[in-house]
């Protein structure tokens, strides 16, 4: 595939944000669904509803997130809402819980481990979607970025579990590990091929703790954050964002990669790619503030 662009900016700003959609050229039409992350109540290092308001207010933008697949505060409907109101999330926009009325199955006819994903239903209710990731590390898939927003976190609560045990709910925690992150890449390959041409990426490096925003006592980040990076391909974004921890040298960055390395989180781009999910081949463009 060809070289696709990534843009990046040093700037950790709300106004970033929206200059770093507005880089893409892209206007989503309809009625755009916004994925992020609700955080899990307790944790210290999501994102917050005031730095995400103003690119969500920009594209007119519902907060959409499916119930998880564990204990916690977000594994039901009712819940996840009261989490949602919590975190202030209601406070800046519609919230849709998106698996409160059920499932929807995609196809991934040429997936590697499953070939249909389950997502929350109200995912038809959608024409576009935006997609604001928080790049950190992850407990299991060594990291989260976009790939993984769009798999496990379009997923529904069953859906969650189908990836996670690579087509076998019952081995949600048991699967064969790199199965599960071929699974991450399978599903994410299915919402690129509902939305087509009509869904668009934002990473957010910053607050980069080893542990997910899933994670309700997750540890301090140790490396400094740096910075906001937007692409229509999530495999070069994911790709790139692992490449500037590389590239740093920040001290801290010794931690996370630990973390990325040990889970070998890199394959779920490897198999994301192998699918025609996007390229890792890249051009990285500088956007000054």
């Amino acid at each position: 595939m060809a070289r696709s662009k990534v843009y990046f900016t040093r700037e950790i700003t709300p106004q970033a944000m929206v200059r770093m959609y507005e880089t893409l050229g892209i206007k989503l039409p309809g009625r755009v669904a916004v994925k992020l992350h609700s955080g899990e109540v307790g944790n210290q290092n999501f994102l917050r509803p005031d730095f995400m308001k103003p690119v969500i207010d920009h594209v007119k933008g519902t907060i959409v997130e499916c119930n998880t697949a564990y204990e916690g505060q977000r594994n039901t409907t009712e819940a996840h809402k009261a989490t949602m109101k919590l975190h202030g999330w209601t406070d800046i926009a519609e919230v849709d819980i998106m698996d409160e009325t059920g499932e929807l199955e995609l196809p991934v006819p040429d997936g590697r481990r499953i070939h249909k994903n389950f997502v929350g239903a109200n995912l038809k209710k959608y024409d576009s979607m935006l997609v604001l990731s928080h790049f950190k590390g992850h407990p299991m898939g060594g990291f989260g970025g976009a790939l993984k927003n769009i798999s496990i976190g379009i997923a529904s609560s069953h859906g969650k579990a189908y990836i996670h045990g690579a087509g076998n709910v019952a081995k949600i925690w048991s699967s064969d590990h790199d199965s599960f992150l071929e699974s991450m890449a399978d599903a994410a390959k299915s919402v690129l091929d509902y939305f087509g041409e009509k869904i668009v990426f934002i990473n957010v490096m910053k607050n980069m703790s080893v542990d997910c925003d899933c994670c309700a006592v997750a540890e301090d980040p140790a490396m400094a954050d740096i910075g906001i990076l937007a692409s229509v391909d999530p495999v070069a974004l994911d790709q790139a964002c692992l490449d500037l921890v590389y590239a740093s040298d920040d001290p801290g960055r010794e931690h996370l990669l630990e973390r990325i390395e040990s889970r070998n989180g890199v394959h779920t781009v490897e198999a994301a790619a192998a699918l025609g999910a996007g390229s890792r081949e890249y051009e990285l463009v500088e956007i000054s503030g």
